[in-house]
């Protein structure tokens, strides 16, 4: 098989430079690029924020540690509320320094500028009211104008200072906050009492009359809204600020208006809203907060670490020597590549961008049109979102709020992510089929076994993620600590790693950690507390062995660090950091006049550490922000008294339609869904809609899902796809085309959640109601074969089978041609398989007769029939082409 359309020369792959990546990245994110001393003061507050963060997942509240000759040293236990209220702080410190408050090109500013221009053609160019008009708009531009995206305004330091002393308020004054969410805001002291430096202040109209405490929550709300619009856009930040208003004034709507009555609500003090939102858990600090600063942010972090040790450059390599040389080969590897990226990261744009840059170019040349390349790529990059263990951030989310172990959440969500992933596998099978495309040519790749050698531990921090997570049960974030440190100890022992290192490194290795196991069990205790003569109850053989094994991580870091500044110019074969890291060492030595230094071993290593911790950071501020933006809307609603009368209007709305409630859902996801993050999207759903969805009886965690999912959906849906749109600006094509085809390309995305809402027995659980009523299936379930039989093996051999037949749909290709009735057909079958109740509002009218599982397997067989009908008859019509190959039989290679 041929591609004429391949150029001879390899090198004429379009692949985008890493500048490029960056700068489209940033183009998409509006970031900032900061050069000098304010890119360093944003990466030592990103430290900062990452040892935070850090230290609460190894230590947990206690901010105390004991040094010798010293003593006891720290701040003691910090509550809940300040842990989160420090959390938010340092991401809007961070985001006001990497976010600029106005380009010139906005709405305002476009209107100021007109303004400005009007001035000056009514005055005239040289009299004084235009020299003034020229100065006013200089003073603006100075004070908060970022043409160029390059540097820190006055108006970011000011709101940098106002966040620090919200986050000091808290530390310094948490009785008073106690004291006055009783008493209220009001009784608090003024500014001049808190800082008796400021006293003269008082003498202010407004900061004289009123409490520091409300003045501050003030500031915070507005600070938290103005970091909203920066990193994520005016339309959240509008939703945001339409509910606060609507707690203010939501009491003006009379009860008995029509159809919005049910909207009204009491009467509410903007010093008791202002106290909601920032000094309890039921807004700006509640619960999505709480689960980013527990479980988001060490995520993130994992996945930073991993990112920047050079696997995500392997996990691409990985899957182009699997699939590179297969049918449509490009494709598939993109496929696979964006899932392991997603495993890792969850960001659908920076997975479309990074993976992309590769993949995206080796698609078109293989013969795959731009807008088909770049929909695959951002179609497989937002399954990472999906995709088990990480999941991105909702899936913590979703653990907060449903009270479900996180084991189970993931394994719940296994069988759909994968389906998805089959399903995008072979609507690219199929079109690489029509197209006639084969593998990559003209492009080296690596054996599948020699790459597997080279890297095979990085698999190992995953599998020891499931490992904590499913088998020992730790909590998420102790798991996820332990996984860190595991990282940092692995990369820092294969940095030390070669033929002449490995035997007295693996033999030290080994040596403390029988020395360890030996202190344990004699002494009680590890082998330093032995040297000092302490002594403990000596503990057995397994327990000692548990207990030595603890510390591996840290044994492992200790000979990993001494191995290396002992041969600071050793050579590690089997580790390449990624490209970030190398860029930052050779700054950092420019800077210094440390070429040399930063060229050795033990210096990589310390930049890799560094470099993961500001990425880590960098990526975590956006989504910390969200959270706490997003917060005020279930804050709002639960403090209102809104959430009954919403799900109500909704069940009004819905009527006793299942099917319509869904849909109503769907869509409402994918609207707000637009343009936000996926954890605000599923927050602001979640509170508004999920109470309605479980009221019909769905387990609770499927509800959650299916909300996810078409959160995710959003992501590449027109007309705001926005990471199809980054993957047009790699692969060069038209944005709208691309946003079109990648929804397309996830139309099963949209399909599989009705199918697991409509039979939860794919998301391999059993019962209904709240995360404690719903279980994982476990041996007597699987034994249960009345259940188990028509209600988790036959929907899930459906749901794939159906995936095949919306292939068939959406590329309109199987063995040949599929024409327009037929593709038609396909469809019809494919609804039938995957969630047949889809189709009428049967589910209600027999859900109580116990006939429902009859009545849906009765549907999906006759979805079975059409779809084997359909296949054979095509199958004839392709005649001598399909003789000895199958146009599906591929799609698992």
């Amino acid at each position: 098989m041929t591609d004429t359309t391949q150029p001879d020369d390899p090198s004429a792959v379009d692949e985008l430079s890493e500048e490029e990546q960056e700068a489209l990245l940033k183009e998409l994110e509006r970031k900032r690029s900061l050069r000098g001393v304010a890119s360093i003061v944003v990466t030592v507050i990103a430290l900062a924020f990452s040892t935070y963060q850090m230290w609460l997942a190894a230590r947990g509240f206690e901010f105390n540690v004991t040094l010798p000759f010293v003593g006891e040293v720290g701040f003691g236990q910090l509550q809940s509320l300040q842990l989160n209220a420090i959390h938010v702080v340092f991401a809007l410190v961070i985001a006001f320094l990497l976010f600029p408050p106005s380009t010139g090109d906005g709405f305002v500013s476009g209107r100021l500028a007109r303004l400005h221009s009007w001035v000056r053609e009514s005055a005239g160019e040289n009299s004084a009211v235009a020299g003034v008009a020229d100065r006013v708009a200089d003073f603006f531009y100075w004070f908060m104008g970022d043409r160029n995206i390059d540097r820190i305004t006055p108006y970011d330091l000011v709101l940098v200072l106002l966040a620090m002393l919200a986050g000091h308020y808290y530390l310094t004054n948490f009785d008073e906050i106690l004291n006055l969410r009783a008493v209220g805001l009001a009784s608090g002291r003024t500014l001049g009492e808190v800082y008796t430096f400021l006293a003269p202040l008082d003498a202010l109209p407004i900061i004289g009359t009123s409490s520091w405490a409300y003045l501050l929550g003030i500031i915070a709300v507005l600070l938290v809204l103005e970091a909203t619009r920066r990193a994520l856009g005016f339309y959240l930040m509008a939703i945001v600020g339409f509910f606060i208003v609507y707690a203010k004034f939501g009491w003006l709507i009379a009860p008995n208006t029509p159809f919005i009555g049910v909207l009204s609500i009491t009467d509410t003090s903007w010093g008791q809203i202002i106290r909601n939102l920032w000094y309890t858990d039921q807004g700006i600090l509640g619960v999505p907060v709480r689960v980013s600063l527990e479980f988001i942010y060490i995520f993130i972090l994992f996945g930073a670490f991993l990112e920047t040790s050079g696997a995500g450059q392997w996990f691409i390599d990985l899957a182009y020597s699997v699939t590179g040389k297969r049918k449509g080969g490009p494709a598939k590897a993109s496929i696979l590549a964006s899932g392991f990226m997603g495993t890792i990261s969850g960001s659908s744009i920076a997975n479309t961008v990074t993976t992309g840059a590769f993949t995206i170019p080796l698609m078109k040349r293989s013969g795959y049109r731009p807008e088909f390349a770049g929909a695959v790529e951002a179609s497989a990059s937002s399954g990472g979102q999906i995709l088990p263990p990480v999941m991105g951030a909702a899936a913590f989310l979703i653990v907060e709020y449903t009270l479900t172990p996180y084991p189970d959440v993931i394994i719940a969500a296994a069988i759909p992510a994968i389906v998805f992933f089959f399903g995008v596998w072979v609507m690219v099978h199929l079109e690489a089929s029509r197209l006639d495309i084969g593998g990559v040519e003209g492009v080296d790749l690596v054996n599948v076994g020699d790459h597997m050698k080279s890297g095979w531990f990085y698999l190992l921090p995953l599998g020891l993620l499931l490992y904590y997570l499913i088998i020992v049960r730790l909590s998420v974030a102790r798991s996820a600590w332990f996984t860190l440190l595991a990282i940092m100890a692995l990369i820092v022992v294969v940095a030390a790693y070669n033929e002449r290192t490995r035997v007295p490194l693996i033999g030290s290795i080994v040596g403390l950690f029988a020395l360890q196991f030996a202190a344990y069990l004699f002494t009680g205790t590890g082998l330093v507390g032995a040297a000092l003569g302490e002594t403990g109850p000596a503990l057995g053989a397994v327990e000692a062995l548990f207990a030595a094994g603890g510390s591996l991580g840290i044994i492992m870091l200790g000979v990993g660090v001494a191995t290396l500044l002992a041969r600071p110019n050793i050579e590690a074969p089997l580790l390449e950091y990624d490209d970030q890291v190398d860029d930052a060492a050779e700054t950092v030595g420019n800077v210094l006049n440390r070429e040399r230094l930063m060229d050795t071993a033990a210096a990589r290593y310390a930049t890799f550490i560094l470099k993961a911790m500001d990425g880590g950071a960098r990526t975590a501020t956006t989504v910390v922000v969200a959270v706490a933006a997003a917060g005020i809307i279930p804050g709002v609603i639960a403090t209102s008294g809104l959430g009954p009368n919403l799900t109500a209007l909704i069940l009004n709305i819905a009527g006793t339609s299942f099917v319509l409630l869904l849909i109503i859902t769907a869509i409402s996801c994918i609207i707000l869904g637009m343009g936000m993050p996926t954890t605000v999207t599923y927050i602001i759903l979640v509170s508004m809609l999920g109470p309605a969805m479980t009221s019909f009886g769905i387990p609770i965690l499927a509800a959650h899902l299916f909300i996810l999912y078409f959160g995710v959906i959003a992501d590449i849906t027109p007309p705001v796809a926005v990471a199809a749109y980054a993957a047009s600006g790699v692969a060069k094509s038209d944005p709208f085309q691309t946003g079109v085809e990648a929804f397309s390309l996830s139309l099963n995305k949209a399909i599989v959640p009705f199918a697991f809402v409509l039979s939860p027995g794919i998301l391999l659980i059993r019962g209904v109601g709240t995360g404690e009523e719903v279980h994982v299936l476990n041996a007597a379930d699987v034994l249960d074969f009345g259940f188990f039989i028509p209600e988790v093996v036959l929907p899930i051999i459906a749901v794939f089978v159906g995936v095949v037949g919306l292939g068939a749909t959406v590329i309109g290709y199987l063995y040949t041609d599929v024409s327009r009735v037929n593709r038609a057909a396909f469809a019809l079958s494919a609804l039938l398989l995957m969630a047949p109740g889809m189709l009428t509002d049967v589910v209600n009218s027999v859900a109580n007769t116990g006939e429902l599982g009859i009545v849906q397997l009765a549907l999906r067989g006759v979805g079975a029939i059409l779809f084997v009908l359909l296949v054979v008859t095509n199958r004839r019509a392709a005649g001598p082409r399909a003789e000895g190959a199958s146009a599906t039989s591929d799609t698992t290679a």
